[in-house]
């Protein structure tokens, strides 16, 4: 029996690894110049491999189509990667959150091992861009690519989203797949920047936030809390808490979209208010825009200032309680107006894509066209920030790549 794989992501290289151990050649198809090009740089280079959640828990990480990973998620779980991984030399730990990232911090580890994994003695690289499926009677046998023909008995589509053109990421199995005659649910932008209305954030583009609060409304309804760091652009904000906010704001052109930033979340009303009074003391003899350099990084002291209305030239002396209240209203609440996504090539990850109710959960093998499967983020199935969405890569590319190689009835 031959499979061939057509992309080198990380459900690709799970599923040829999986798919060698019980075929006699695997041909892994790959039109990058290396395998692993996306997973190399995620994390920041670092990697967050998995989570360590239930996998009960883990589910509800998946927003959209979460039942359908229900048969991946709980046969190869996240302790499975992390065992593939340490036993292939990658150490683990574990961060806030959950989150696993290798020992090494270097996302460049997990790419060797799983490259490892995925060229078995058996197992063949093409460099070739595929451009279509070749099916003959209602069966996949093959792959067309521009550097010619690949025969195979079972072909695992694992071609990855639109996110991050620039490492292979183009699209190419959704045109494939729709080819062939599938649904292709509509392709959206998830864990991506947002555009906000305020003239002031793009202002003081480049500041970035540590060890913040930031809480996520739509229509008045809190969808999102979370703390960590963000950063001000040209465009909006971005960061990891922003990212994550993304994937619960739905339709942000359609709702009142707002986003609210707690720059001090460790002080209590209370107690900000003994910090400013004792940065005033220190400070008692200049203008209160001057006397807030040990509360606040100096790009964010003028537009605290400018939103709680205080009148930025007063003697620190001449501050009122009622001045006080207001900047502390407004340091606990810097809220922001979120207009719309970035484009789809600056997201994490695709939402959208094969639809699963044409995918066997239990094998991942397309109900419309035999011999034909499915891994990884072409599946109309993503989730949050966390290691899900890769946990969701390896466990479809395992699925699909133990599902391929067993023997049918025709």
């Amino acid at each position: 029996m031959i499979v061939a794989v057509i992309g080198a992501g990380p459900a690709g290289m799970i599923a040829a690894g999986y798919a060698a151990k019980n075929s006699d050649k695997v041909i892994i198809i790959e039109k990058n110049d290396r395998m692993g090009k996306k997973l190399g740089i995620t994390g920041k280079g670092r990697c967050n491999i998995t989570n360590i959640a239930g996998i009960s828990d883990m589910i509800s990480q998946y927003p959209k189509n979460p039942k359908f990973l229900y048969s991946a998620l709980y046969s190869f779980t996240n302790a499975d990667i992390i065992r593939l991984l340490e036993e292939r030399g990658v150490k683990t730990k574990v961060e806030r959150g959950g989150r696993v990232f290798p020992v090494s911090d270097k996302a460049s580890d997990v790419v060797r091992a799983l490259c490892g994994f995925a060229m078995q003695k058996n197992t063949e690289l093409i460099r070739a861009r595929a451009k279509k499926l070749l099916i003959r009677d209602g069966k996949c046998i093959g792959v067309i690519t521009d550097e010619g023909t690949v025969k195979a008995d079972r072909v695992i589509l694992a071609t990855g989203g639109k996110s991050y053109p620039k490492t292979g990421s183009t699209g190419d199995g959704y045109n494939m797949a729709a080819e062939a005659g599938h649904t292709v649910v509509k392709l959206k932008p998830s864990l991506v920047p947002i555009v906000t209305k305020e003239k002031w954030a793009r202002d003081i583009m480049g500041l970035s936030l540590k060890n913040v609060a930031v809480s996520a409304y739509r229509n008045g309804k809190c969808v999102y809390e979370d703390f960590g760091e963000m950063m001000f652009t040209h465009f909006g904000i971005t960061g990891p808490v922003v990212l994550s906010m993304s994937a619960h704001l739905g339709d942000i052109k359609k709702q009142n979209c707002t986003v609210k930033i707690d720059l001090k979340p460790a002080l209590s009303y209370e107690k900000l208010d003994m910090r400013l009074l004792r940065d005033f003391e220190k400070y008692n003899k200049k203008q209160l825009i001057n006397s807030l350099c040990d509360l606040l990084p100096k790009a964010m002291i003028g537009v605290i200032i400018e939103l709680s209305g205080v009148d930025g030239r007063k003697k620190t002396a001449a501050v009122t309680k009622d001045d006080r209240e207001r900047l502390i209203n407004t340091l606990k609440g810097v809220t922001l107006t979120a207009v719309d996504f970035r484009p789809i090539d600056e997201a994490i990850v695709t939402s959208g894509g094969i639809s699963v109710k044409e995918i066997n959960p239990s094998t991942m093998e397309s109900k419309l066209v035999k011999g034909l499967y499915f891994a990884g983020e072409i599946i109309d199935a993503d989730g949050y920030t966390g290691g899900y969405n890769l946990q969701m890569a390896y466990s479809t590319g395992y699925l699909a790549g133990i599902s391929a190689t067993e023997e049918k009835e025709e």
